[in-house]
């Protein structure tokens, strides 16, 4: 029984890894860049 749970967790924590690093990869601190405003000059 501990073994499916343990085994559970690990899935639910590999899904969680997986959505976070698609997430936030290729992005500066995270955060998406606000596109209204106008590029430096």
């Amino acid at each position: 029984m501990w073994l499916i749970l343990l085994e559970a967790l690990g899935a639910l924590v590999l899904l969680i890894l997986i959505v976070w690093w698609t997430m936030f990869s290729g992005r500066r601190k995270g955060e998406r860049r606000d596109e209204t405003q106008t590029p430096p000059h």
